[in-house]
């Protein structure tokens, strides 16, 4: 197996974060103070690698047809990188508020983005599932962080029982493709794609893969570990976890499917996916409507979210599979502002979080409650935000695939969804604040850079959605 300097540039985002992750601890080893290096450090690598990402998505290929780059996958390179960067940029701050050990989150942080690029680049099942392994392990241990709250040990045991048990569908799903396919090459499979869908064994695995990444994209009825993991984990490993670990997942639902259901080659998946979607809209805007504790609601929200990108594969058309990566890429930035502005306000004793506290602060402070509001109505797909679009592109591919029910759903969903998002704005414009009201710490420049550059990309891309969206279709095509 030869590995020229060619390979070398074209697995670079992959190599440059495999190698921060090794810079990371060594770093910290040698380093007296290695804090702010090690942050430092960690935002240079990933910022490094979004940016090469970016640079050469015309160099589409595949590196001895395991590792796909170019294209579709450094879009989602640039997802999980960015994103990540903007966690990093939020996290400085808020871990030495909880006075935590800062140094081993960010080495963690770059493994579990490390484990996100191998599911979007993997031209093969195994690579998903090492991949998969690489990002769930360094979410457990993520989500139980903060060691000395009950409740964050708790999440992160939830996760990791609940977590286990998924990965088992997965690696059953997956077994059974191997025996009826006799390979575990995606490319190999999709070629002979109208032969394998008579098999039975091959069916079953599919729904098997289905059901186990139904967990990781927190869909109806796979979801309970959301809300007690989404509030018990710190906040801004939330963020990490419900923006990249969630588009993460839905790569690996596209290597998958899109095949398959573009063609329409196994219409019995039709029926599954389209319930999971409705389930999921419909019962996560439903429950956040009375949840009090703002994590809580942004958990079910999720849930509803997941609902609308899974209209995007039961569309089974080009349309939807491109609507799911934007919308992916517009949920990520707005989901990451969000709990920026959560994590700002945040105590050091779990104070803060209950909606009713929010009272007042678009007086009290004007900057974080606008920028709150901004994603609250992103969120919600209120235009011109790229929620809206993200909503809207979902919305046309089923319509174009004959799914009008999915559409209506979309829209009803969608309706419900308003009201728990504008609750918070309602909370924080119109109601009056306690006698003590709500004090926010002081915090630092690179967390409001962090939430600031979501919030200009949540415009610009409901400025100018066409581009982006006209790209990811050139890619899939």
């Amino acid at each position: 197996m030869s590995f020229t300097l060619t390979d070398f540039w074209n697995l670079f985002p992959l190599i440059l974060v495999a190698a921060g992750i090794l810079l990371t601890i060594t770093y910290d080893l040698l380093a007296r103070n290695s804090v702010r290096g090690v942050w430092l450090v960690t935002l240079l690598i990933l910022a490094g690698a979004s940016y090469y990402s970016l640079l050469t998505l015309g160099s589409v290929g595949a590196y001895q047809n395991m590792v796909a780059f170019g294209g579709i996958t450094h879009i989602f390179y640039f997802i999980f990188t960015f994103g990540a960067a903007i966690v990093v940029l939020l996290s400085k701050d808020y871990f030495e508020k909880l006075d935590l050990p800062i140094s081993e989150f960010y080495m963690m942080l770059l493994s579990s983005v490390l484990g996100m690029m191998m599911i979007a680049s993997a031209k093969d099942f195994l690579m998903i599932f090492i991949g998969l392994e690489q990002m769930s392990i360094c979410f457990y241990a993520l989500a139980g962080f903060n060691r000395r709250r009950e409740r964050s040990v708790e999440s992160a045991l939830k996760y990791f029982l609940l977590g286990s048990f998924a990965t088992g569908f997965i690696v059953y799903g997956i077994a059974l493709i191997y025996g009826s396919a006799q390979s575990l090459s995606l490319d190999t499979i999709s070629i002979n794609i109208a032969t394998l869908v008579k098999e039975p064994f091959f069916v079953i695995g599919m729904v098997l893969f289905i059901i186990g990444f139904a967990f990781k994209i927190a869909a109806f009825p796979f979801h309970m570990w959301v809300p007690d993991v989404y509030q018990g984990a710190p906040t801004t490993v939330t963020a990490l976890m419900s923006t990249g670990g969630k588009a993460a997942a839905f790569s690996a639902l596209i290597l998958v499917l899109y095949p398959v259901m573009s063609g329409n080659l196994l219409p019995q998946l039709l029926p599954v996916l389209t319930v999971l979607a409705i389930l999921s809209m419909l019962y996560g805007s439903i429950v956040a409507i009375s949840q009090n504790d703002i994590k809580r609601m942004l958990a079910y929200s999720s849930i509803a979210h997941a609902g609308y990108m899974l209209i995007g594969l039961a569309s089974g058309n080009s349309d939807g599979y491109a609507g799911i990566v934007f919308y992916l890429a517009a949920y990520a930035f707005m989901n990451l502002g969000a709990f920026g502005i959560i994590s700002i306000i945040e105590g050091k004793r779990d104070n803060h979080l209950q909606i009713p506290e929010y009272a007042g602060l678009g007086f009290s402070y004007p900057v974080l409650a606008g920028l709150l509001a901004l994603f609250m109505f992103a969120l919600s797909g209120i235009p011109p935000f790229a929620g809206f679009f993200g909503k809207y592109y979902v919305f046309y591919a089923a319509l174009q695939s004959g799914n009008t029910l999915l559409a209506i759903m979309g829209v009803l969903s969608s309706v419900i969804s308003v009201y728990f998002y504008l609750r918070i704005i309602v909370v924080m414009y119109f109601n009056k604040p306690e006698e003590a009201g709500l004090r926010v710490s002081s915090y630092s420049s690179s967390a409001l850079l962090g939430v600031m550059i979501s919030a200009m990309l949540v415009v610009v891309m409901g400025v100018v959605p066409g581009r982006l969206i006209d790209l990811i279709t050139a890619f899939l095509n």
